[in-house]
């Protein structure tokens, strides 16, 4: 029972969502032709149904005065017949009065009680019904003030409406009974009143054609090419320059459709030179960013990285993590987000510091402000120690007027700060080592002018020979400082073959002396068969003159120096280490080194006599030795104990007959 009420109610909500939706997709204009059409129509509709019922109640005003004079006439005739109860006549003369008038329906007598004694037209079936069945009519209230008048109504059947006239039968002032007659409608009449009807139908359903064969003409010829033209601009508008209407009209349309093709047409030739610029001039910027050393980054006034170059990914370890579009602050290390947060939100909020260009008073144009960009050093200690330095720079747009975003440039001054913390090192300690002899020589020679009368002899010639001592340690320290930054200069050295056993013989000839008089014993062991080795003659000699020089200084009385060179068989070779190496060890049974202090032995002013209690040396000979034997593309090693001595080496590569030069 639910789905039969449900369905049609459906059907018509789904009937008028489609003509709602229907009717939405016309046009104002379209709507108003739609209403007018239909008010013309319904108004020419009224007028006709109008003209229709005039002429419908002028037929039923005439058929009613012709059936009231024909009753009134019939009546007149047959009322003597029926005073007399001559049916006979009666019948005859009513059957010929109806057989010459083809406008009358029926004929009907009753008595005033209602009973019919006669009647036409008749069937054999009512001529035989009548001799066993009583017939009767209903009379209508006749106004009995006015019995004259006939009673006029009519009613309906499938032939058309009847006129019912009632025409009271009297005689001699006494009442006989009532003649009923049915009056035809007029054929003239009929068929005027039903070509009209048809008329109108006609033309109302004409008017809708057209209107609908207009609709639909409009709609392939004008509609269609403007719905055409109206997407096509839309996807125009949307950047879709392929977008081209088919449509085959003529005249000012098809006009139109041309050109709409050629502007389409144009605007895609500009389109893709701009975007062959545009790429060619984004391949030159990314090119030049991801070639910068370094770190760039772009982010938008929401802190979201736009852009990121291979440079900063490698500084903040974003090679394989997917950064784009990401919040900066929150994938930046701890230490840099602690400090850039609050300066990045200001510079995005625009309320960045507003500096002038250099140069430019309080008159300045518009165009010339420039955002001065903030610099920021932070240190660093995840993945490991460094420093970094950042500048945060606004970017306005074509006007300077709206912030666009800020963009980060990240350098890593690691080595800066290294060089800077070791050049201060390096002039605070050569500042301290030159004071001292300084301040010996002035103090000596101070005393020898202010009281030299009253020195003796030997107290004059012991002040001189300490400021003669200290002028030779101060020219010592200051070859040495020279020596050290000439090593670590950019300089260039020519590496050629040399011979170690002249080398360690030149070496050993100049302490032979020495080692008389602190009464050590001075030792080579020399591979008979050792081969040139490549290096620089001078360099090498000054590395073992301060190696040898070295264990003098830290080797008691009745202790070795040995000095031994050999050349390294395959087996103790890896494939890294070229065709063959010498190695040079210089070993001592001196004091030794502590292992806390073997790994600073090689760094500048560091020394180990201060341990000792002694100040003898500038602390800079093992630092020029390391760079000596990194020029020659090696590194010194130490094996030291301390009480039992210390052995240094380091290899050198076997000459091949080749020229090299090493910077």
């Amino acid at each position: 029972m639910g789905t039969s009420v449900s369905n049609p109610t459906a059907i018509l909500q789904t009937l008028q969502g489609f003509l709602r939706k229907w009717w939405s997709e016309f046009n104002l204009q379209t709507r108003l032709m739609a209403a007018a059409t239909l008010v013309v129509s319904l108004l020419m509709s009224g007028l006709t149904f109008w003209a229709v019922n005039t002429i419908q109640e002028d037929a039923q005003l005439v058929d009613t005065r012709f059936g009231r004079d024909v009753g009134l006439l019939l009546a007149a005739n047959v009322a003597p017949m029926i005073a007399d109860k001559n049916l006979t006549e009666v019948a005859r003369f009513s059957s010929r009065f109806y057989e010459n008038t083809s406008n009358i329906r029926y004929m009907i007598y009753a008595d005033p009680s209602g009973k019919i004694f006669f009647g036409i037209p008749y069937s054999e079936e009512t001529v035989q019904n009548s001799l066993t069945l009583e017939r009767r009519i209903e009379l209508p209230q006749i106004d009995p003030h006015n019995f004259d008048q006939p009673f006029v109504r009519q009613h309906h059947t499938p032939n058309g409406d009847v006129t019912d006239v009632f025409i009271p039968l009297q005689y001699q002032g006494k009442s006989l009974g009532v003649l009923a007659i049915g009056i035809n409608p007029n054929p003239a009449a009929v068929n005027s009143s039903n070509l009209t009807r048809d008329v109108t139908i006609a033309v109302f359903i004409s008017i809708w054609v057209m209107v609908i064969l207009g609709a639909v003409f409009n709609a392939l010829t004008i509609t269609q090419p403007i719905k055409e033209l109206l997407l096509g601009v839309k996807n125009i508008a949307a950047g879709n320059f392929k977008q081209r209407i088919t449509l085959p009209f003529g005249g000012e349309l098809g006009e139109l459709i041309v050109n709409f093709n050629e502007m389409a047409e144009r605007l895609e030739r500009y389109e893709a030179q701009n975007i062959e610029e545009l790429t060619a001039e984004k391949a030159k910027l990314d090119t030049l960013v991801s070639t910068i050393a370094d770190g760039a980054m772009l982010v938008d006034t929401n802190l979201e990285l736009l852009l990121v170059n291979p440079t900063a990914r490698r500084l903040f370890a974003w090679e394989n993590k997917p950064i784009i579009g990401e919040n900066l602050l929150e994938n930046l290390p701890p230490e840099i987000t602690a400090q850039l947060t609050q300066p990045l939100r200001e510079l995005a909020a625009d309320q960045g510091s507003l500096l002038f260009a250099p140069g430019h008073g309080p008159q300045e144009k518009e165009e010339d402000k420039t955002y001065a960009p903030e610099e920021f050093r932070i240190s660093l200690t995840q993945p490991f120690p460094r420093t970094i330095r950042l500048m945060l720079t606004q970017v306005l747009d074509q006007n300077r007027e709206n912030l666009r975003g800020i963009v980060m440039t990240v350098q890593d001054i690691t080595r800066e700060v290294e060089l800077n913390e070791a050049k201060s090192q390096f002039i605070s300690n050569v500042s301290h080592e030159l004071r001292t002899p300084l301040f010996n020589i002035k103090s000596f020679i101070e005393t020898l002018s202010e009281f030299g009368e009253d020195l003796s002899e030997v107290e004059r010639k012991e002040f001189l020979e300490t400021a003669n001592h200290e002028t030779d340690r101060l020219s010592r320290l200051v070859n040495d400082v020279l020596d050290l930054s000439r090593l670590e200069s950019s300089k260039i050295y020519q590496l050629d073959a040399v011979d170690l056993h002249q080398l360690i013989e030149q070496s050993l000839r100049s302490y032979q002396l020495n080692a008389k008089d602190k009464q050590l014993q001075l030792e080579k062991i020399l591979d008979p068969d050792l081969p040139l080795a490549l290096g620089n003659y001078d360099l090498l000699l000054q590395v073992m003159t301060n190696l040898i020089g070295n264990s003098f200084k830290f080797t008691k009385a009745g202790g070795k120096i040995i000095v031994r060179a050999y050349a390294l068989h395959r087996s103790n070779l890896r494939a890294e280490d070229g065709p063959g190496l010498v190695r040079v060890e210089i070993s001592d049974t001196g004091i030794g080194i502590d292992p806390e202090d073997q790994a600073a032995i090689f760094e500048r002013f560091f020394r180990v006599e201060n341990r000792v209690h002694t100040l003898e040396g500038t602390g800079l000979g093992l630092s020029i030795v390391k760079n000596i034997i990194a020029k020659h593309q090696s590194q010194i090693h130490l094996v030291s104990e301390v009480g039992v001595g210390t052995t240094f080496w380091f290899d050198l590569a076997v000459y091949q007959s080749m020229l090299m030069v090493v910077g």
